[in-house]
């Protein structure tokens, strides 16, 4: 049920992953980025991982990396190009709440067409890619087929960042139906609303792209959309890839399942 491509990201997310959860175990040092926020021996350590083996089997495809774009060194990307944060929710996994994932995607053309998200924690593992639907593992199991749920008679139900949630979310969240909210961290916001444990998820704060494309790969694989948002949370089109005149940043965006 996965094509080659996919069966490389996934194996380089298992492996980030379990570099990852061993140092979770053994704990390691926390440093402070030029932006504030955390970086630590983990998310290098991944990243190189993840690094080596897409470049082993894909060495004409570039990739753009947390943790290399942090460092300065973004390639020329190209029409298509992986997109890659090796250890998304870095405060989750200093604060030992277990919601941490790995992040792997293929863009093309400015959408993302395959990712892998993995969080390490729960061995918990969903992947997808455009025309062959989205799916679900838990600990080595068997794969899962998931698929958003028909949004219920009696309002939605919102996921939303744990650690980042933006002033006057509650008002607009009101605004889009949203009755009951289920807190999360990293990219498993996008797989709840993948998976129909949740309908929607708007998101109103920064992010950068590596922080969204393996999630949006999996949603829209699954069967739902993700567009940006101008600064009247109108939607403006389907959230892309590839924005270097951005520094890589995203605009806000709302992601839905049906």
């Amino acid at each position: 049920m996965t094509s080659p491509l996919l069966r490389v990201m996934i194996d380089a997310a298992l492996e980030a992953g379990a570099e990852i959860e061993r140092l979770y175990g053994e704990g390691c040092a926390v440093e402070e980025k030029p932006d504030g926020s955390p970086v630590t021996l983990a998310d290098r350590l991944a990243e190189e991982i993840i690094l080596h083996r897409l470049h082993a089997a894909f060495p004409d495809i570039h990739i753009l990396a947390e943790e290399e774009a942090a460092a300065g060194r973004v390639p020329e990307l190209g029409r298509r190009f992986f997109c890659v944060d090796p250890l998304d929710g870095t405060k989750g996994f200093v604060r030992r709440t277990g919601e941490f994932t790995v992040n792997i995607a293929l863009v093309d053309e400015g959408a993302p067409i395959a990712g892998v998200v993995y969080a390490p924690d729960a061995k918990l593992l969903y992947w997808g890619e455009a025309g062959d639907g989205a799916w679900r593992a838990r600990d080595g199991g068997a794969a899962e087929a998931i698929a958003p749920r028909a949004p219920p008679a009696d309002g939605l139900t919102g996921v939303g960042s744990r650690n980042h949630a933006a002033q006057g979310t509650e008002a607009r969240n009101a605004r889009l139906g949203i009755v009951r909210y289920v807190p999360s961290g990293s990219s498993l916001k996008f797989c709840l609303v993948a998976e129909g444990t949740a309908d929607v998820y708007p998101r109103y704060g920064p992010t950068c792209e590596w922080d969204t494309a393996a999630g949006q790969a999996v949603l829209t694989a699954a069967g739902g959309r993700v567009a940006a948002l101008d600064q009247a949370d109108r939607e403006t089109g389907p959230l892309a890839y590839g924005k270097r005149d951005r520094r890589f940043e995203n605009p806000h965006f709302i992601a839905w399942g049906r």
